[in-house]
């Protein structure tokens, strides 16, 4: 059974950056795709990136493109996101899941973390 953990949340004021760790035990990352997704208060679950597999292949939602660089280091079995010039819209609990079928897409994912939460303050 795959597990996912979620680490480097917290509170940064605007313009600041973090980096999301989403490391994984269970399974290694080849051949999966994975994603990270936010849900802030009232709103639907997200998608903002999506590293599709290890040949570097990525997706990137219009909102955080530019902004947020999505890497996978396969030795540590962990995927990063590396949020820069963050901004308070971007305030939300941000989860990483995985899918083994390769799909980038949250009906796709077959494990999820618990999720870390990012608030920006202005």
């Amino acid at each position: 059974q795959g597990q996912l953990v979620e680490s480097g949340g917290g509170l940064v004021q605007s313009g600041g950056s973090l980096r999301l760790s989403c490391t994984i035990s269970g399974f290694t990352l080849d051949g999966y795709a994975i994603a990270w997704f936010r849900q802030a208060p009232g709103k639907e679950r997200t998608e903002v990136s999506c590293s599709v597999n290890n040949d570097g292949s990525t997706y990137y939602a219009d909102s955080v493109k530019g902004r947020f660089p999505i890497s996978r280091d396969t030795a540590k079995n962990t995927v990063y996101l590396n949020m820069t010039n963050l901004k308070p819209e971007d305030t939300a609990v941000y989860y990483c899941a995985a899918s083994k079928r390769g799909i980038c897409s949250r009906f796709g994912m077959d494990y999820w973390g618990k999720g870390t939460q990012v608030t920006v303050s202005n």
